[in-house]
């Protein structure tokens, strides 16, 4: 079927005939994985007399590309499907490759904090991991999250006027609603010189129709209303990320600590953090200069750390 949405990217109608033709299977096979990619949520318009149409043309990674215009990676992968982008890195990685950035159009096995599933759809968002060397100890990671979280903010914000914020400690929305997702996991002896693997989830193109998850959602396209080129969201992203990941190595999250600050959705709000069996509620302060969440829980300024907690508004439902 990936083959069969590549031939209908153009935007252009195409036979069922001429599809099946260059697939070498019948009529009947195309219009079988038609109905298949429909059920998946792509818009295809079937015209009789014409054939068929996607709805809007798709714009597919470009490896020569991303390469020309990020040649600080010596090693970046593009792939068409992939279990998942980290996972990935850490293969290269443990090969003694590193400088690595890996791209992919579809992941099979993409997930998010907790072992959480990420759902992602073919051609349509961006699913990108990095490998950072951690050269100065487990400090080094402080914040990490959020300043990863503040690439991904600067990368979005020219295309969006309001509402794009950050939710501690690593996801990105627009209003109440998750448009990205990060994962950072650890490759190495902490003890010595280690990696940080950074996987980055970012919806795009994705319609309303194409993700099926319990919690609030959206993309790039359903804000704007227009798709838009992810190889060049993809550079964007990829710059902002080498500027705060050296300013991070240099310098900390405390540095960037102020601009996170602003930029978060639930300052000063009242929340709920779960942990294990319990619950607190508490007004938002801000973070420390370690990245830790600062909550006013009765008359006492607590400090918590990331990990297995669970932040919501209070009058969230």
């Amino acid at each position: 079927m990936r083959e069969l949405y590549r031939l209908l990217a153009d935007g252009h109608f195409h036979s069922g005939s001429e599809l099946g033709q260059t697939l070498g299977v019948s009529r009947a096979a195309i219009w079988k994985k038609i109905k298949k990619l429909q059920e998946q949520g792509v818009a295809i318009q079937s015209v009789t007399g014409k054939g068929y149409q996607l709805s809007e043309p798709v714009t597919f990674i470009d490896e020569q590309r991303i390469k020309l215009e990020l040649p600080a990676y010596r090693n970046i992968f593009v792939f068409d499907q992939l279990d998942s982008t980290n996972l990935e890195v850490r293969r290269q990685l443990k090969t003694g490759i590193n400088d690595v950035l890996v791209i992919a159009e579809e992941q099979t096995e993409g997930r998010g904090r907790r072992g959480r599933q990420w759902e992602s759809p073919y051609a349509t968002n961006i699913y990108l991991s990095v490998s950072w060397p951690v050269t100065q100890g487990m400090a080094q990671l402080e914040g990490l999250s959020l300043s990863v979280g503040l690439a991904v903010y600067r990368t979005l914000q020219p295309y969006l006027q309001t509402n794009l914020g950050l939710k501690w400690p690593n996801d990105v929305l627009i209003g109440h609603k998750k448009v990205a997702g990060i994962l950072i996991e650890l490759l190495g002896d902490p003890a010595d010189s280690f990696y940080a693997v950074i996987g980055i989830g970012i919806n795009i193109n994705l319609k309303a129709n194409q993700l099926k998850v319990d919690s609030p959602w959206t993309s790039l396209a359903l804000e704007t209303g227009k798709c838009t080129d992810r190889n060049e969201l993809i550079v964007s992203l990829v710059r902002h990320l080498q500027e705060i990941l050296k300013q991070q190595s240099a310098e900390g999250f405390a540095s960037m600590r102020k601009e996170w600050e602003q930029v978060h959705l639930w300052q000063n709000k009242m929340v709920s953090l779960s942990f294990t069996e319990h619950e607190i509620v508490g007004k938002v302060l801000g973070v420390s200069p370690k990245g830790e969440l600062e909550l006013l829980v009765g008359d006492e300024q607590k400090n918590f750390a990331g990990g297995e907690l669970t932040l919501r508004l209070q009058d969230d439902s």
